[in-house]
């Protein structure tokens, strides 16, 4: 999708344990608090682009878990689960974050969802990494995430 004079390019903030990512999406703000909320949308964009989500559980309540599962081009299937922290909708989600690797340590998510009437205003807030090059194994794997989320939303809008 071409940007626009109203589709700034991404914005992204990092510092060595955290990395914000922001976004402007093509969809009201319930929208999109359900594309992330709900398992049979999330299995539709929440994979860095070039992989597959195939397996997306969720139950969401404070305390409840997730776990989505995504395979990559090569057939590796990468897991991570957590635990709702914050559900406060259509707002905020906070949530838990840790690959089922033994060497793996618990990260924190903070989605942010500002209401811009049509479109939706995206703040990803993802701390707690134990260094730099933990957080930036996931930044390219956010900007995946959140292309295919816009891509998603903007088929939807169609």
């Amino acid at each position: 999708m071409a940007r626009t004079a109203r589709q700034p390019a991404p914005a992204q903030e990092l510092t060595a344990t955290s990395l914000v990512l922001r976004r402007r999406l093509p969809a009201p703000r319930e929208d999109v608090f359900r594309a992330w909320t709900q398992a049979e949308q999330l299995r539709r964009w929440s994979c860095p682009v070039g992989f597959e989500v195939v397996e997306a559980v969720v139950d969401l309540r404070q305390g409840g878990r997730y776990r989505l599962g995504m395979r990559s081009p090569a057939g590796e299937v990468f897991t991570t689960s957590g635990v709702y922290r914050e559900i406060t909708p259509p707002e905020r989600l906070v949530y838990t974050w840790r690959w089922e690797d033994p060497e793996a340590l618990e990260t924190l998510v903070t989605v942010e969802f500002e209401d811009l009437g049509p479109e939706t205003g995206l703040v990803l807030r993802h701390e707690r990494f134990a260094d730099a090059a933990r957080r930036d194994s996931h930044l390219g794997g956010w900007h995946g995430c959140l292309q295919n989320l816009e891509g998603f939303l903007a088929a939807r809008a169609q």
